[in-house]
Formats: structure tokens, C-alpha cells, sequence
């Protein structure tokens, strides 16, 4: 694609230039000579390529050789200021104005991309900077929420659209020179007004505000037999060595019936001596935990315990007797010859 080469009339904030830059073929085409005799008053020879660039350059670059690409209408204040009507007419009339994209030709080219380019006039690049300014920015700034950068967001925005609307150049085929009418004056034919507005309409960009932060949730990391977060949910209660209950001194018996009395008595005494304090186990402890741990499956040492008295048995203090041994003189041993008798 070959390059696309523009004076320097079409760069940003530059000037109009006094002449306009025209490049024609070798040949040029019927229609751009019937053209040039329709919108001259004085009949000018038109015979020859050097002759046809002549006269539209010179026509093209006259001050009143201005070109109305297209027309906006946009509202005349902030939404917050817009007057209210049943009729809608009415609101139209008040709230809305009628802004012409005017311009000028800075190039003609028929020789490489057969196209025109036109540049906005400082007139009409005013007329969009004052809207975006005072209308469009104030409504961007109502309708969003604030955040602490938003104002130089904003006027970032706005200095962004002054450099966009500086630098737009329109560039259109040669053939929208059929449009041109007396003193270089024209305007776009074959729906290019359409186009103009949707480019011109592009450089408005919306003020966006920063994206929402995403916040990192914390979550609670799932409970593991090794974590100790919360110990008593694997907890184990320590078990303790279950004794036996205190045996009562009137429920011992002597093993034998031949135990005499005093030893009996003396046994009896020697139970009863023993108090219900010394044998009764100690109030148990609240129970303790240990976290539980994969090193290996051991719980904690249990409870070391108030050790019980050690008590002579019944069968240590009487003497050793067998099952000739008799109870009031009945002896187990004759026990046959009972109960024959019986």
C-alpha cells in the first residue's frame, strides 16, 4: 500500500495553508471537467491536465471554500439543566442545537489513492470542545460513581479529545468533488455525511471508571487431624483405671467357721477403722487434651491417681484351712454320711 502522504496544513493545530496541494494523472476524467465549467462564472480554458489543476486549485483554495461534511444535534446543557415538556417538539427547540462539521480541502490526490481529505475548521473544532467540556464531561461525571482520581480522569479525557479533534482528517474518494459548487464551496454527496458523524461521534469517549478491586476472601483452611485450631474436636478423653468400690466392713466373712471370734472381731475392727475418706477415689480432674498428632497415633499419659491403701484380704488373716473345716460343727467333709441320715 503506498503511503499516505498529507501536507503539513493537515496536521494538528497547524493552519490553513494559503494554496492547496493538487496532484492530477496524466488523464483527466470528463466528469472533473464538467464539473469545473459548471462552477466557474468566467469561462476558462480547460484543454490540458496543467490547466484543469490550475483552476481547482485555485478554486479549492479560496476562504470561502468551505465544505458542511455534516450536521450534529446535541443538547445545549448537562441533563441535570434540560427543560421538561409534554410536547416534545418544544424540548427539541430548547434542549438541542444544530452544530455543522465544517472544513476545508488540505489535499487532492488522483494519482495513488485517488482521495480528498478535508480538515475541520478552528471554528467547528471549538464548537466540539466547548460541547465536550461543559456538557459532555459534566454529564460523564454525574452518572458515574466517584473515586479519588476521578476529576484528573476527567480532564485527561477532555485534553485527549482536543488532541483527537485537532488531528481528525476526513479522507474520501475524488469522486465527492462532484459535490463542489460556486466559490470552491461544497458538500459530501452519496450518504458520506453519515460516516462523518460516526467518526467525529468515535472521538467522544465515555469517562470509565477504574474497575472494582477484587477483594481476596479469606478462607478458613479445612480442619486436619494435625491442625490445632480447634482441639477439642479431636480431642480424646483420658481414660482413668476404674477401682472398685469399697467393700463395707459388716459384708466381710470369715473364710472358715472355725475362725475364732476375737479374730473375726479383730478383723471386723480393722475394716471398720478404715474411714470412707481413705478409700473413696479423689474428685476427678477436668479432663485435658492433647492435639492429636500423625508422628504416631498415642494419645497423652493418663492421669496419675491416688494409689488405694494396701488392705490385708480376709483370707490373709485367718488361718489356712481346707474343706474338713466345718461351720458349727458341720463338717463338708461328712457330708455323705448326713444325707444318708437325712
Amino acid at each position: 500500500m503506498p503511503p499516505q502522504l498529507l501536507p503539513a496544513s493537515a496536521a494538528a493545530f497547524a493552519p490553513r495553508a494559503s494554496s492547496v496541494n493538487v496532484v492530477l494523472g496524466n488523464k483527466v476524467e470528463p466528469w472533473l471537467t464538467q464539473t469545473l465549467k459548471r462552477i466557474n462564472r468566467i469561462k476558462r480554458p480547460l484543454n490540458s491536465v496543467p490547466q484543469h489543476q490550475r483552476c481547482l486549485t485555485e478554486t479549492l483554495s479560496s476562504p470561502n471554500a468551505i465544505w458542511t461534511l455534516a450536521s450534529l444535534m446535541l443538547p445545549k446543557a448537562p441533563e441535570s439543566e434540560l427543560r421538561q415538556d409534554s410536547n416534545p417538539l418544544i424540548e427539541a427547540i430548547f434542549n438541542y442545537q444544530l452544530i455543522h462539521l465544517e472544513a476545508y480541502i488540505v489535499h487532492v490526490d488522483m494519482v495513488l489513492r485517488n482521495e480528498v481529505a478535508y480538515k475541520l475548521t478552528p471554528d467547528t473544532i471549538e464548537a466540539l470542545i466547548e460541547y465536550h467540556k461543559d456538557i459532555h464531561c459534566v454529564n460523564a461525571k454525574a452518572n458515574t460513581y466517584d473515586w479519588s482520581e476521578k476529576e484528573t480522569q476527567c480532564k485527561k479525557l477532555h485534553e485527549d479529545f482536543i488532541q483527537a479533534i485537532n488531528k481528525f482528517v476526513f479522507r474520501t474518494h475524488v469522486s465527492a468533488l462532484e459535490g463542489l459548487e460556486e466559490d470552491g464551496a461544497g458538500e459530501l454527496l452519496s450518504g458520506k455525511s453519515e460516516e462523518v458523524k460516526t467518526n467525529v461521534m468515535g472521538l467522544i469517549k465515555p469517562l470509565l471508571p477504574p474497575p472494582p478491586r477484587i477483594v481476596d476472601v479469606v478462607r478458613q483452611p479445612p480442619l486436619l487431624p494435625s491442625s490445632p485450631v480447634n482441639p477439642s474436636l479431636w480431642s480424646q478423653p483420658t481414660t482413668t483405671a476404674s477401682l472398685p468400690a469399697p467393700v463395707e466392713a459388716w459384708r466381710v466373712l470369715p473364710s472358715s467357721p472355725s475362725v475364732s471370734a476375737s479374730s473375726a472381731d479383730s478383723n471386723a475392727s480393722l475394716w471398720a477403722s478404715i474411714g470412707m475418706s481413705e478409700a473413696q477415689l479423689p474428685s476427678p480432674t477436668p479432663s485435658y487434651s492433647q492435639p492429636f498428632s500423625t508422628a504416631g497415633f498415642y494419645y497423652g499419659t493418663p492421669m496419675v491417681t491416688a494409689p488405694l491403701p494396701h488392705l490385708p484380704l480376709p483370707s490373709m488373716l485367718a488361718p489356712q484351712c481346707g474343706v474338713s473345716v466345718g461351720y458349727n460343727s458341720f463338717g463338708w467333709d461328712r457330708y455323705q454320711e448326713y444325707a444318708t441320715t437325712i
